[in-house]
């Protein structure tokens, strides 16, 4: 039997991928975690992500994968924050969170772990960053709704039919 070929890395868009809104402009900051563990901005608005994330982030990195993030935000110090609020920043090894392209953020995901693009799955609900990021030879997967676990197993599917 063949062997189940798995990306040796993951990566997710945070805005609009992760959680439903853009950092540097829907909320605002500073934020706050309440005794009810939920995180609120400035103006006690409840900050919310994508349902099934927590979840699968946790399995993922419970099952060995490699997960990264990168985003084109304007504001990186908030989107940091709130990885940091929602007790996220323990699944990601590699983060690259500043303005630009998403082929720097590849590129330095690639300096930085040595792992060739072919072995990356990606995750974005931009199809200008699908589009770019995809010549570098990564499976990219568009999240047009966000993140869920059907937007998960179609990548992991679409990565393993990439990758026979």
């Amino acid at each position: 039997m063949a062997q189940q070929m798995k990306p040796k890395i993951i990566v997710f868009d945070l805005d609009y991928t992760l959680w439903p809104f853009w950092v540097d402009t829907h909320v605002s900051p500073p934020f706050n975690k309440h005794k009810d563990g939920k995180v609120y901005d400035q103006d006690q608005q409840l900050i919310k992500y994508y349902t099934d994330v927590p979840g699968m982030l946790h399995k993922l990195h419970n099952d060995g994968y490699t997960l990264g993030v990168a985003s084109r935000t304007d504001t990186p110090p908030e989107a940091h924050k709130l990885m940091e609020l929602f007790d996220w920043d323990k699944y990601f090894r590699y983060k690259e969170v500043y303005p630009g392209n998403k082929i720097n953020h590849f590129q330095q995901f690639q300096s930085k772990s040595g792992i060739p693009y072919k072995d990356m799955l990606f995750f974005d609900d931009e199809i200008r960053n699908i589009v770019d990021v995809d010549k570098l030879g990564v499976t990219c997967i568009h999240a047009a709704d966000g993140m869920s676990n059907a937007v998960l197993t179609e990548g992991l599917q679409k990565f393993q039919m990439n990758n026979c």
